[in-house]
C-alpha cells in the first residue's frame, strides 16, 4: 500500500452532514479512496472525516489556540 497519510478508516456510528463538494474534490477523493482501498476502494464519503481529524490533530496552531481558549474559562 502507498505510504498515504491516512491510515484504514475506522467503523464508526456517523453523524450526518450535507455539504456539496467541488466536482473536481470529489473526484480526487473518489481517486485517494481506491489508491487506499485496493481491490476494495474507500468511498468518498467515508474519507472526509478521517482527512479532517487529521488535518486537525497536526495543525498546532489550531491545537494551541484551543488550548488557550481551555484556560480562559
Amino acid at each position: 500500500m502507498p505510504n498515504l497519510k491516512l491510515a484504514a478508516i475506522e467503523d464508526d456510528k456517523p453523524v450526518r452532514v450535507t455539504l456539496e463538494l467541488a466536482a473536481k474534490l470529489h473526484r480526487d477523493l473518489a481517486a485517494y479512496g481506491r489508491i487506499l482501498g485496493g481491490e476494495a476502494p474507500v468511498e468518498p464519503a467515508k474519507l472526509i472525516a478521517p482527512m479532517l481529524e487529521r488535518l486537525m490533530a497536526s495543525d498546532r496552531e489550531f491545537a494551541k489556540a484551543r488550548r488557550q481558549a481551555g484556560r480562559a474559562t
